[in-house]
């Protein structure tokens, strides 16, 4: 008799348990300064390139006086700007500075780096094929 599949709820909770680990230790190796949610938005901008907070928080699921919000520290941290949008007076368009551009970046690779050390230590390269066959899966749960 064949095995039952596993139900998706113990599935989904194993999941979130280890994907909390996997980001807490992706924080731990690329140090504070800025939170989750700001880098969020300075991700967001480096993806889709300068927009405004309207865009912003549509693609960050969130309401603008949110991303108002982030965007208004991010920018006294000076790593955005705000300019005025080129057809709509009444809009603005916040843009990476280069000191943005250059904390993402390093957020980006401190983080892949230690997630690649994990994986080269902790798993055998069956392990390490298997995993790399599941991030496709892991991308749709994630999309839209």
């Amino acid at each position: 008799m064949p095995a039952e599949p596993p139900r998706p709820r113990d599935t989904a909770e194993e999941l979130q348990l280890a994907l909390g680990m996997l980001v807490r230790q992706m924080r731990a190796a690329a140090g504070g300064g800025v939170s989750l949610s700001q880098m969020s938005v300075l991700k967001r901008l480096d993806r889709l390139g300068p927009c405004t907070a309207t865009d912003l928080a549509q693609a960050e699921k969130i309401r603008p006086q949110s991303v108002i919000a982030t965007v208004n520290t991010l920018q006294a941290g000076g790593y955005v700007t705000r300019s005025p949008h080129p057809t709509d007076g009444r809009r603005l368009v916040i843009s990476l500075t280069p000191e943005g551009q250059a904390l993402v970046r390093e957020r980006r690779e401190a983080g892949h780096g230690r997630i690649a050390e994990l994986i080269d230590e902790r798993l055998s390269p069956a392990e390490q094929r298997l995993l790399a066959e599941a991030v496709p899966l892991l991308r749709r749960l994630a999309e839209d």
